[in-house]
């Protein structure tokens, strides 16, 4: 067995003189290599709306479900899927065939103490009945005719009709079929207007009003906002969530807006005008909002910023001067401390740059 030799001077002399080069090498590329290219832009004043934001579930102007108000059978329907209906039409009747039979009756004997009360009360005229008589009489057509009203009563019971104007829900029963008390028949909704409710925080309630305008947006009409206004404010706040329930009332043309739709409410109140960027300019660290900044040197500063609302793209910042070239496009590219070139125009850098001297128009 033989033992490795080790490299001989030589060969770790030719090893040297290679990393050597190499580091060398790297230092004239990085040289060469020049700043990245951004965009820099100065805060300017934009007009930010401070806004009370919620989310809220439409609901219809009235609405009810109408049920059975005796176990009978459904002797017709008299309506549609979604049909639109007046108030007070008959929708569905219920059998009744026992009670207009007991109707008959009672009428008939109502009208038998009608004349029998005519006939005493003639023979009180003339002396030949007494007033007890004639009081009896009396009490026994008021009796004949509250028992007639009971059974007309009961045939009312038999027949659903539309409380209030709306739309009807799905039809859910048919004629034929025999349904208890409660049972649900079909439901009207009023959708002429919409109320919203949705609830604010009780650090904002100070902010609003009954009548105040708002805005509602629907996902299935993202574009088209519904402007409405404030209507009710509960006046409880609820100890668990420390909100409190607002009403809002929209109107609802074409009946785009359906109960139970899920809409976002917007309800601006003030505006004020501050130094704003663009929003892709503002770094985060945690908490900690940042922005680099670019000096007359044309080197990056990493410069903390307090931020607001957005609009338009734009963000409110609070910690730079009016003067501050702030750096927009660009901002994966910089880093503390390191030179840039700044745009003047698409496509077009800036032929001065101190820290890195005179450099060629970006291709």
């Amino acid at each position: 067995m033989h033992a490795k030799r080790a490299p001989g001077p030589a060969l770790l002399l030719v090893a040297v003189v290679a990393l050597l080069a190499a580091c060398s090498g790297g230092e004239q590329q990085e040289q060469r290599r020049e700043p990245p290219l951004v965009t820099a832009v100065e805060p300017q004043p934009h007009l930010f709306r401070d806004e009370i934001q919620a989310v809220g579930s439409a609901r219809a102007n009235e609405q009810v479900t109408l049920a059975a108000n005796v176990t009978e059978r459904i002797e017709r329907l008299l309506f549609d899927d979604g049909m639109y209906v007046r108030a007070g039409q008959l929708l569905a009747v219920l059998s009744s065939a026992q009670e207009e039979a007991a109707l008959a009756g009672a009428r008939a004997s109502a009208a038998e103490a009608q004349a029998q009360l005519e006939r005493v009360n003639s023979l009180n005229e003339q002396g030949f009945a007494t007033g007890a008589l004639l009081d009896r009489q009396r009490a026994a057509l008021s009796e004949a005719k509250a028992a007639q009203e009971s059974i007309q009563a009961q045939i009312s019971d038999r027949m659903i009709r539309a409380p209030f104007s709306g739309y009807l829900s799905l039809r859910n029963v048919s004629a034929g079929a025999i349904v208890t008390t409660g049972t649900p028949l079909v439901t009207v909704s009023d959708i002429s207007r919409i109320k919203l409710d949705f609830t604010v925080p009780e650090t904002q309630l100070a902010l609003l009003r009954p009548g105040q305008p708002i805005k509602a947006f629907a996902s299935a009409y993202p574009d088209d906002p519904i402007i409405g206004q404030v209507s009710v404010i509960d006046p409880v706040i609820d100890p668990q969530s420390r909100a409190v329930m607002v009403r809002a009332t929209l109107p609802n043309p074409g009946n785009r807006i359906k109960p139970g739709m899920l809409l976002t409410v917007r309800i601006e109140t003030g505006q004020r005008t501050a130094l704003a960027v663009p929003e892709m300019a503002v770094m985060a660290e945690g908490d900690l909002r940042y922005v680099y900044t670019v000096d007359d040197k044309h080197v990056v500063r990493r410069t903390a910023v307090t931020t607001g609302l957005r609009d338009g793209g734009f963000i409110e910042v609070a910690g730079l001067p009016r003067d501050a070239r702030v750096v927009a496009e660009g901002v994966v590219k910089v880093a503390e401390g390191r030179p840039v070139r700044l745009t003047e125009g698409p496509g077009r850098a800036s032929n001065e740059n101190p820290a890195s001297g005179p450099q060629e128009p970006a291709s």
